[in-house]
């Protein structure tokens, strides 16, 4: 698959159905997201892949409601750094920025190798991270949700009526002139 097509065929999807998750495939994702640049080549990123079946139920605990779906993931990535280990120039802090590239690689890997790969910012970051053993010092930034996306999610009780409707089609995506400038930002 071109890197063009994974771009195309990414999608966020909430309608998981189970997948094997095999050391292999989170090697993979796991070199995938390593080969991103980063501030310095620091590297700042972190994951805990989480596919224990037992550890995967207690990680519907750490869930916000709208998020039940993530219960047919196969995987959950952790995804977290923290700021010393990483550029702080002028208060910017580079580990986020470093790290939110590192997982996109890491996401297109999974597209191509057949796999959603969901990002998710609605979780108990205190409570998974306990869950996990991932020190207090550091941010868990995402949890993304891996699985085989469902051709049967019309019939997919987990998902309220307005997720089934976005599983139809891609969401709208901003026009170019919205977002791109050129020589200046003009409002």
């Amino acid at each position: 698959m071109e890197l063009d097509e994974a771009m195309q065929k990414r999608r966020a999807f909430r309608a998981l159905e189970e997948v094997e998750i095999t050391d292999e495939i989170i090697e993979k994702l796991a070199k995938a997201a390593r080969l991103s640049p980063s501030c310095f080549n620091n590297q700042p990123w972190n994951f805990v892949f989480v596919k224990d079946k037992k550890k995967l139920d207690k990680m519907e605990n750490v869930m916000m409601q709208g998020n039940e779906w993530t219960q047919e993931a196969s995987l959950i990535i952790a995804v977290f750094s923290k700021k010393e280990d990483d550029c702080e120039v002028q208060e910017r802090e580079y580990h986020l920025f470093d790290t939110g590239m590192a997982s996109a690689f890491l996401q297109l890997k999974a597209t191509e190798l057949g796999l959603v790969a969901h990002p998710i910012a609605g979780f108990d970051e205190d409570d998974a991270k306990e869950l996990l053993n991932i020190p207090e010092e550091y941010r868990l930034i995402t949890l993304i949700n891996v699985g085989k996306h469902s051709d049967e999610w019309e019939d997919n009780e987990i998902l309220s009526e307005e997720q089934k409707e976005i599983e139809k089609q891609r969401p709208e995506r901003k026009n170019l002139e919205e977002f791109v400038y050129k020589d200046k930002f003009e409002e």
